[in-house]
């Protein structure tokens, strides 16, 4: 009895060696992976000024969606480091 005790307590205790765990960062999120839409120029065919104004907007729409990206990335890159190096 006491052999099957001391070769358990062996087993158990050569289990529990001290491995270092190496962690990653975290990835970067599909939805801000994706680059930014590109910004259209003005047909050359299309001379009202309507149109001018029309694609002004469009791109002004695709510039700030662009931004609020880069800005939403740089928020959860900072998030995450600063979680990563305080879990160090």
């Amino acid at each position: 009895m006491r052999k099957l005790l001391l070769i358990s307590v062996l087993l158990l205790t050569s289990c529990a060696t001290a491995i270092p765990v190496k962690m990653g960062f975290p990835q970067l999120p599909e939805a801000l992976a994706k680059p930014c839409d590109r910004l259209l120029p003005l047909d050359p065919a299309k001379k009202q000024l309507t149109d001018l104004l029309e694609n002004t907007v469009d791109n002004y729409a695709k510039a700030k969606e662009c931004y609020a990206k880069n800005q939403a990335w740089q928020e959860w890159y900072d998030t995450q480091r600063k979680i990563f190096e305080e879990v160090k």
